[in-house]
């Protein structure tokens, strides 16, 4: 059996752990390989060679780490549809949603391509008489990145593009239940000419990642996953003096209201609740009709619209499926359950997902689209995340209704407002609690040169992901104030062209 492990100073490593974890291919529930969990000693191993290869790379230039990144954004673009094949067949996405996060994570590449005037900083002469006053913005030293199932390229792409690009070298701890393509994206690197040691990738689970949250060294930590799991990250790696942003969970909702295109809200409401098996963190999970005659029409479409919703492998002959199936078997458990839930509170089940069969499927983990109509906020599958293919239809009498009960929930990660009422959508945009908003737009994820990131307990830490924020979390500022004596010249003539 296929056996992964490590990427360290250049170069795969077997590792030294005896401990494993099984790697399946979700759309037959076989075991496709096994990795290797790193020890408490080899993950500080790790970061013991990305704190070596920091003094070098620090100082490398921003135009030559640029260069090096630019190598790397090709290379990635020739191998998309192997990457899309690694991803799919580790965690299920259909092939084309899994060419679409390697294109989502590219356009991180692409934003940390401009370093060399990202990491500018700023210049004021004459603050007083003969005295000049800058800013630089240097790069913290180790930084480390703990990536979930959901996104294997997308989400590593968030943060070690702008964290190298910055100056920094990286550790990246990504989901042991997809370990390839982190693993390959660091080849890619290699062979763009990035330095040995300043990317490495630990495969892991607890141990590991607690050396990443204490170990001295390490100066910066992201993290992408859910909200428990964030606030241990950022309650443990602060109180070792480390700068973190922790991105948790969600329950995005999409209010609809009754001057909408339904026929637009039904189809964007169909790929944003359904695609990727709603193992996303911007799926919208809540739809918000506006009135009851908005509620019913919409609830009509949604029913015709999921008879026709196709699930099945996410790597076929032929054109994509719709869904593919969960990422593992413990998942599907967990998302039947929640269902099963929502019955048991007295939501109304109008199409049930746990009845769907995959002919020649074998023990693949589906779960087809589910329905659920009349819920309520006191009801678990409106306040939890559920992180699987089951869309809750919660009615309200009014758009003010609708604000407040999304700004009573504890998540503000995204949301959406679809309406032809601009009045309507500037004062969502102004009232609500949410860190990331959608006019007609269902999900609405900032393109690489805004930044990503919710509000509440979305978010742990102030600032966000990728984007300008991006670059501020792997710097930290110094300003200069400078004044030198007058009377000093240079007599030296240079002819030649200046060159880097």
């Amino acid at each position: 059996m296929k056996t992964l492990s490590h990427y360290l100073n250049g170069q795969l490593s077997a590792g030294q752990s005896q401990r494993t974890a099984p790697v399946y291919n979700p759309a037959t529930g076989e075991q496709s390989a096994q990795v290797v969990l790193a020890t408490a000693d080899e993950t500080r191993e790790a970061v013991r060679i990305a704190d070596e290869a920091f003094a070098d790379w620090s100082k490398t230039s921003p135009l030559k780490r640029s260069r090096i990144l630019f190598k790397f954004k090709a290379l990635v673009e020739e191998r998309t549809d192997e990457l899309a094949r690694l991803i799919s067949s580790e965690h299920g996405k259909v092939f084309s949603d899994a060419k679409g996060e390697v294109t989502r994570g590219l356009e991180v590449v692409e934003f940390a391509c401009g370093i060399p005037h990202l990491q500018k900083g700023e210049h004021s002469m004459n603050v007083g008489t003969g005295v000049d006053s800058y800013s630089m913005m240097q790069p913290l030293g180790v930084c480390a990145g703990i990536s979930p199932f959901n996104f294997p390229a997308m989400v590593p792409m968030w943060m070690f593009p702008i964290a190298l690009a910055c100056g920094n070298t990286f550790v990246m701890k990504p989901s042991e239940k997809d370990p390839s393509t982190p693993l390959r994206l660091a080849e890619l690197l290699k062979e763009a000419g990035l330095p040995d040691g300043v990317f490495n990738v630990v495969n892991g689970d607890k141990e590991a990642v607690d050396v990443l949250l204490t170990d001295e060294r390490v100066q910066a930590v992201s993290f992408v996953g859910s909200t428990p799991i964030a606030e241990y990250i950022y309650a443990t790696a602060s109180a070792h003096g480390k700068r973190v942003q922790a991105l948790g969970g969600a329950k995005n909702h999409m209010v609809i209201m009754p001057d909408a295109d339904l026929d637009q809200a039904v189809g964007a409401l169909m790929g944003a609740a359904y695609g990727s098996a709603g193992e996303r963190c911007m799926a919208i999970s809540v739809a918000v009709p506006v009135g009851e005659e908005t509620a019913n029409r919409l609830r009509e479409k949604l029913v015709v619209e999921l008879d026709k919703l196709t699930v099945g492998p996410g790597l076929v002959d032929g054109p994509d499926n719709d869904m593919g199936p969960l990422i593992t078997r413990e998942h599907r458990e967990k998302v039947a359950g929640y269902i099963q839930t929502g019955v048991d509170e007295g939501a109304e089940l109008v199409v049930d997902g746990r009845q769907t069969t995959i002919d020649g499927a074998g023990d693949g983990y589906f779960i087809g689209g589910s329905l659920f109509d009349h819920v309520t906020p006191s009801m678990r599958i409106h306040s939890e995340e559920i992180f699987g293919p089951v869309l809750a239809i919660a009615r309200v009498a009014s758009f003010d209704e609708a604000v407040s009960m999304i700004n009573a929930h504890e998540y503000g990660n995204g949301t959406a407002i679809f309406t032809r009422d601009g009045d309507a959508a500037r004062q969502y945009c102004e009232q609500i609690q949410v860190g990331m908003v959608g006019v007609n737009v269902p999900i609405p994820v900032p393109m690489a040169f805004h930044s990503f990131g919710g509000w509440k307990r979305s978010l742990f830490g102030p600032l966000h992901m990728h984007g300008p924020d991006g670059v501020r979390f792997y710097t930290r500022m110094k300003t200069i104030t400078q004044r030198w004596p007058s009377g000093i010249r240079e007599e030296t003539n240079h002819f030649t062209m200046p060159t880097m």
